[in-house]
């Protein structure tokens, strides 16, 4: 349902199209959650753009993410995987080329408490029977 002022729905839309940015830069840094920023990008979307929605929507690699979250909350096994080894990665970067502080930490427990709560949504839905 779109937002009912026009201010609402230019911050929406701002979040939209910023969360949409985010997304597919994070799609090259490891670390970034994009799975993420595409459902905010796509929430927002909803209150602001229905153009912008129904791309996301229809996209080849985002609509499916879309589905799924809409349909149970689930998270496929591969987009997990995916998760997991980018943030390894950056996590490993971190540790090697940075001096190590409470900033780094901090950062690898965020990505360990997020890598946690990806592995513990649904891989499909439940069976019916």
């Amino acid at each position: 349902m779109p937002a009912t002022s026009k201010f609402a729905r230019i911050l929406f839309g701002i979040l939209a199209y910023l969360s949409l940015a985010i997304g597919l830069i994070a799609i090259v840094v490891p670390g970034l959650p994009t799975t993420e920023f595409i459902l905010l990008a796509a929430w927002a979307a909803t209150k602001s753009s229905p153009r912008l929605s129904a791309w996301l929507e229809n996209h080849r690699v985002f609509g499916p993410i879309l589905s799924n979250w809409r349909n149970g909350k689930i998270v496929a096994r591969r987009a997990k995987v995916s998760a997991t080894v980018s943030m390894l990665l950056c996590a490993t970067l971190m540790l090697v080329l940075l001096d190590p502080g409470w900033a780094i930490y901090l950062a690898i427990t965020g990505m360990s408490l997020g890598n946690l709560w990806i592995w513990s949504r649904p891989e499909s839905l439940p069976d019916p029977s």
